[in-house]
């Protein structure tokens, strides 16, 4: 009983945010404090195929032939990634401590800008960067804006600045709806017209430590 309670009472900063299910025990689970979308591309994507052979460097001399060949299915777009965190439940989670709430909000935000996939990272080396990195802090109700993309981008200059542009708009456009974001910080690597609404950082970091400052005074 005491290690349950300890496990209930004190968990982890990723099963705070991502949650734990214990079919044998309910009264272990953990709710997730954190919601993560799956990654779209804002504009039309045709498939390539890589094809490939392997060879097997110890096979038998009468056998001149590939060990293996095949193809791999990719693609190369421009993407809209999307996740948000309840921070009033993670403060919860993790016994009203608001430092350690603000900082693994921030670990998490860090983590979420800069991690990729790892499936396949040698064949395609995806080591990218965001061209935005964009926070709405809301004290209503999360916003997913993915609906800037029900009519895919079309450019022949690049897809990165009409995809912030639309996603610029889709902001005001959720006002209709829900309340305009309380802050909203944003860097962002193509020089674009920065909105009056939201606060433009010079990087990761400045943008940081302006987050962390908004949510140290609405915590």
């Amino acid at each position: 009983e005491k290690i349950k309670k300890l496990f209930s009472s004190s968990p982890a900063i990723d099963i705070a945010l991502f949650g734990r299910m214990v079919a044998d025990d309910p009264s272990l689970n953990e709710d997730a404090s954190a919601q993560v979308a799956h990654a779209i591309s804002t504009h039309e994507v045709r498939t390539e195929f890589d094809y490939y052979t392997a060879v097997d460097d110890l096979a038998p001399e009468d056998n001149a032939g590939a060990g293996m060949i095949g193809t791999i299915e990719y693609n190369s777009s421009t993407l809209y990634r999307y996740a948000n965190v309840a921070v009033h439940e993670l403060l919860k989670q993790l016994g009203d401590d608001k430092e350690q709430t603000i900082n693994a909000s921030k670990l998490f935000i860090q983590a979420f800008a800069n991690s990729m996939p790892t499936g396949k990272v040698n064949t395609f080396a995806n080591q990218t960067l965001p061209q935005l990195l964009m926070i709405n802090i809301r004290q209503d109700r999360p916003v997913n804006l993915v609906t800037a993309f029900e009519n895919p981008v079309k450019s022949n200059t690049g897809n990165a600045s009409p995809s912030i542009k639309r996603l610029f708009d889709e902001v005001t456009k959720t006002e209709k709806f829900v309340d305009a974001p309380v802050k909203t910080f944003f860097v962002s690597a193509e020089e674009i017209n920065s909105p009056a609404w939201a606060e433009e950082e010079s990087n990761i970091s400045a943008l940081l430590n302006d987050f962390s400052d908004a949510a140290e005074e609405l915590l």
